[in-house]
């Protein structure tokens, strides 16, 4: 059962950043958010698995993995389930708007932006965990840990205002294309990882 919850949790991990990737591609904002909470849904096991395989004398890593990866996942959900209800169904005044609606680039950007950093750091102590044997493992370990590299740019970026709602959109979907390049191969090789574990 153990094996096959971090291979699920990596299978749904890697459709649920396709569909993002897709969703960037064609314009659709409200498929990007609902694909969104699906790589965090999905994101939380698959760091489970690491912590569950982990040996003996990586455990805490994968344990502060797992911890990273329920902040990255509680403040994902909040953002991106906030613009499928309350943004898309309400009207809001301007100064709701430019709080709540991701599009505003405000809080709740923000708030995404604070998400990714946190993600960046469970990868990086995933990789961690990550003993490798094999050109795939020492692939996976590679990618997991320069992932972490992240933190630095989701975190001081938007305290630098970088991003603001006048901004150009191809700017934006450009960065978050070259993330679903990145993570995807993540996925995929986290898949093959898990396969290969022990019970």
């Amino acid at each position: 059962m153990n094996k096959k919850i971090g291979v699920y949790g990596a299978i749904v991990n890697f459709i649920a950043v396709f569909c993002f990737a897709l969703s960037m591609l064609f314009g659709s904002d409200y498929a990007s958010y609902f694909s969104s909470m699906f790589i965090a849904f999905s994101f939380v096991p698959m760091m489970c698995g690491y912590a569950h395989f982990a040996s003996r004398e990586a455990k805490l890593a994968g344990y502060v993995s797992v911890a990273f990866s329920a902040i990255y996942a509680a403040i994902i959900l909040l953002v991106y389930f906030a613009q499928l209800t309350t943004v898309r169904l309400n009207d809001l005044t301007q100064q709701a708007a430019i709080l709540l609606d991701f599009q505003q680039c405000g809080l709740l950007f923000n708030y995404d932006l604070l998400g990714y950093a946190v993600m960046s750091l469970a990868t990086f102590f995933a990789g961690l965990t990550v003993k490798p044997q094999t050109k795939i493992d020492k692939w996976l370990k590679f990618l997991l840990i320069v992932h972490g590299v992240f933190f630095i740019s989701c975190l001081i970026v938007p305290m630098l205002g970088v991003f603001k709602a006048d901004s150009p959109t191809w700017i934006g979907v450009a960065v978050l294309e070259f993330w679903c390049l990145y993570f995807c191969p993540v996925s995929i090789l986290s898949f093959l990882h898990f396969s290969t574990c022990k019970e």
